[in-house]
């Protein structure tokens, strides 16, 4: 079966106990990934959320109204098979994360990224014992090689569908501090938008937003509230 099909054919969406997971079934078939994989997710709530988009469908299936399911493929054709080297990339952000990159200039700008990123770089430390160097400007500054290591155990240690939303935390914050954050509970998603651009609100408060901006702005936020949320289903059962 096609799980990008053009029109509903199913009546009733289920979801099922399969394996050390759970699966969703659109009548009797079970529902698969672009790759023909079984789509069988971690938690039952998971599969809830997925099997509640799928029941949404009307007509035709529209698969930009169905982002966890979307993320559960993403996890099962994407990062399961290429753990290693997403571990990789995300875990790269800890040499260039942006809470270590600071503003040289106004000193309310400096006072409110002090404000608001030092507190988050005192987390890191105290919960993986690594010291991240800030700098002012854009050159570069090379952190300590353990320091990065440390951080890539922190990213290895999550579970391909973790990793998955771990992804967009990432990418869509330019930071690795605020996404462990985001999953270690330190932060909500809307916080770490928030935190994430310190620098882009100050230059709206200066000069204004433009409203081409403020639309892609809103795509990405509530992009990163779906990873967060996509995070948490991971572990929840309820």
């Amino acid at each position: 079966m096609s799980q990008w099909a053009a029109k509903r054919f199913w009546t009733t969406v289920s979801v099922v106990a399969e394996g050390h997971g759970y699966a969703i079934r659109l009548d009797a078939r079970a529902v698969k990934t672009p790759l023909k994989r079984p789509l069988i997710v971690p938690t039952q709530s998971m599969a809830r959320a997925i099997a509640d988009e799928w029941q949404a469908q009307t007509a035709l299936v529209n698969p930009e109204t169905m982002p966890f399911t979307r993320s559960a493929n993403a996890a099962i054709d994407k990062v399961t098979a290429q753990f290693d080297d997403v571990v990789d990339m995300l875990a790269a952000y800890g040499g260039t994360d942006l809470l270590c990159y600071r503003a040289e200039a106004p000193q309310p700008l400096i006072a409110r990224q002090h404000a608001g990123w030092d507190p988050l770089l005192d987390w890191l430390h105290a919960t993986y014992g690594v010291r991240l160097t800030i700098t002012h400007g854009v050159v570069h500054v090379a952190q300590a090689p353990a320091a990065l290591a440390t951080l890539r155990a922190a990213v290895a240690a999550f579970t391909p569908f973790q990793l998955t939303a771990f992804h967009d935390l990432v990418a869509i914050t330019g930071s690795l501090v605020l996404s462990l954050a985001v999953t270690a509970g330190r932060l909500s998603p809307d916080m770490a938008w928030s935190l994430s651009r310190i620098d882009e609100d100050w230059q709206i408060e200066q000069w204004g937003e433009d409203d081409e901006a403020a639309v892609f702005a809103a795509a990405r936020h509530a992009a990163l509230q779906h990873a967060g949320r996509f995070y948490e289903l991971c572990g929840s059962q309820s």
